[in-house]
């Protein structure tokens, strides 16, 4: 059997689980990676270009300019794909560097593997550069965190790895190898499929009391997450909407599971909907800010909560009945009973209807400096139902989250409840390699922008044509209109009126600043039309801040 180093064990546990691509920057510590992600040097020397090979080999090689960025893309590609993203980086602070997006996936549930150099083994202890025992650091954020001491060991901590990510709860697993180790030989793994743990059976006792408690209902509302999606559960989640004639909110990547046209969808009608509602079904989110820790309406509404796994329990005991298990079967399960009253639902679809008719006048704003809901209501005309939307942002993204509603699930990408900026270039990577036909809209605040606005040099490169759209109010507004709430005044909340086109513009893309409000529509169209990553710059009113009733306490 022949001996290969240890990126091959690497890439072919990486293959097996079904990774397509590894998101890096580039650093000594694991080179081998690179070597056997492109097929090694015979296979570079024969590709018409040094870019072909990189992205033609075994897995594809996309190189960012900041760890973060290809942590966040691999992200991404966990979510996009539902099978785990994948990145390599290197030692110290490339592994450091990568902590927030780890975190990130640690939130959103999201499988991703994340592989770090490391020092040598036989210096360790001695202050060989970028020494740093790594694991630790990341063992509260992820599902396993280890180090691989043994040559022998790679393939099988590999399988082990990307098994443990897809694996319910999904979320990253991060491992290092010392250099000494994944540089040195040992006799290539057979070929082996990892197992992925898919969940337990829902309890019958559970799923029977939820039922009853559905059939007893006459105000039920369902709130869909992202659990959903990642559980490949859509199908039975649409059954049970039909079938039971429930309003359905959405929530995070649960978007799009319920089109916009569906007279089922009332998210806009989520107040009236917590507050009348008598159970409130939440299936594949957790009961956590964003949903009032699970306290609906005054007296509180009884609560079904389904998850996939114990892990995923609520700890605040607010709900009535946890169904704890696969959610396809848990959703199917309660598909047959009693459909909620036809004027129920009819009503809280009104309540939407109105609430959408009421936003046309933001929409159309003609205001100067712009409304920033004018900006959705140029950009919602134009996003296909294929259409992939990224928000990276506070403020500004918070106005997407209110008028955006994706046609199909899995087109619509946000931080999370960890809130984390800077993941947008990140995500639009991913998108635009999961999905390159579909058109692809980056929305951010001038304030996230500041984050990773660099990384458009690695859009540039890998030739990803992302509409990047900012909302320029040269300020902190999710900070500023809170302390001026609380204090009466506001500081450290502003920035200045940045040319960020003219970055992206240097760095190989397109762009343009508009101040017009008829002019941001025919600038979205000149972005779509480029070809380029090209960031339309949108100065827009200080003064339209988000009314939030979540703050996060």
């Amino acid at each position: 059997m022949d001996s290969v180093h240890g990126g091959e064990h690497i890439v072919d546990a990486a293959r097996a689980a079904g990774a397509t691509t590894v998101f890096t920057l580039s650093g000594a510590h694991i080179f081998p990676v690179y070597d056997a992600a492109v097929g090694g040097k015979e296979r570079v020397e024969a590709s018409s270009d040094r870019r072909t090979a990189e992205w033609d080999g075994p897995l594809r090689l996309v190189d960012t300019r900041h760890e973060q960025t290809a942590a966040f893309a691999a992200e991404a590609m966990g979510k996009l794909t539902r099978t785990p993203g994948f990145a390599a980086v290197t030692a110290g602070p490339g592994v450091t560097n990568a902590v927030s997006a780890i975190t990130s996936a640690w939130f959103n549930g999201t499988p991703m593997v994340v592989l770090g150099g490391r020092s040598p083994d036989s210096r360790w202890g001695a202050g060989a550069l970028q020494e740093l025992d790594q694991p630790p650091i990341l063992a509260p954020v992820t599902k396993g965190s280890w180090t691989t001491h043994d040559v022998t060991q790679i393939r099988a901590d590999a399988d082990r790895a990307f098994a443990l990510a897809a694996s319910v709860h999904s979320g990253p697993v991060f491992w290092d190898i010392p250099i000494d180790v994944i540089f040195a030989p040992s006799p290539r793994a057979e070929e082996r499929t990892p197992s992925v743990d898919h969940g337990i059976v829902p309890d019958e006792d559970a799923v029977g009391h939820a039922r009853r408690l559905l059939d007893e209902a006459a105000h039920p509302v369902l709130i869909l997450g992202g659990g959903v999606w990642m559980s490949d559960a859509v199908e039975a989640a649409q059954a049970l909407v039909e079938g039971r004639n429930l309003p359905v909110i959405a929530n995070g990547m649960g978007r799009g599971v319920v089109p916009p046209g569906d007279p089922h969808l009332v998210t806009r009608a989520r107040s009236a909907a917590f507050s009348q509602a008598d159970l409130v079904v939440v299936v594949g989110a957790p009961l956590d800010f964003r949903l009032g820790y699970g306290v609906f309406g005054d007296p509180p509404a009884k609560v079904i909560h389904l998850v996939d796994a114990e892990s995923q329990r609520s700890t605040a005991e607010t709900a009535t009945c946890t169904v704890i298990g696969d959610l396809r079967p848990s959703i199917a399960a309660l598909v047959d009973g009693a459909p909620a009253d036809p004027s129920w639902v009819s009503g809280l679809r009104e309540r939407a209807l109105a609430a959408i008719a009421a936003d046309q006048g933001d929409l159309h704003n003609d205001s100067s400096p712009i409304h920033p809901a004018r900006v959705y209501g140029e950009l919602l005309p134009r996003l296909t139902d294929d259409a992939i939307v990224i928000g990276d942002g506070g403020d500004f993204v918070s106005f997407a989250g209110k008028y955006v509603e994706p046609a199909k699930p899995g087109r619509w990408l946000d931080p999370g409840p960890y809130g984390c900026l800077g993941t947008g270039p990140g995500y639009a990577l991913a998108a635009g390699i999961a999905h390159p036909q579909s058109p692809l809209f980056l929305l951010m605040g001038d304030g996230a922008a500041g984050f990773s606005l660099m990384d458009v040099d690695s859009l540039v490169r890998h030739r990803i044509p992302a509409v990047m759209i900012v909302g320029n109010n040269a300020g902190w507004a999710l900070e500023k209109n809170p302390m001026r709430m609380l204090y009466g005044y506001d500081v450290i909340a502003d920035l200045s009126p940045t040319r960020y086109d003219e970055v992206v513009i240097a760095l190989g893309g397109g762009g343009e600043t508009v101040t017009d409000p008829a002019q941001v529509g025919p600038a979205i169209d000149r972005a779509l039309a480029s070809g380029l990553p090209y960031l339309v710059n949108v100065m827009t009113d200080p003064d339209a801040s988000y009314p939030r009733s979540t703050h996060g306490i």
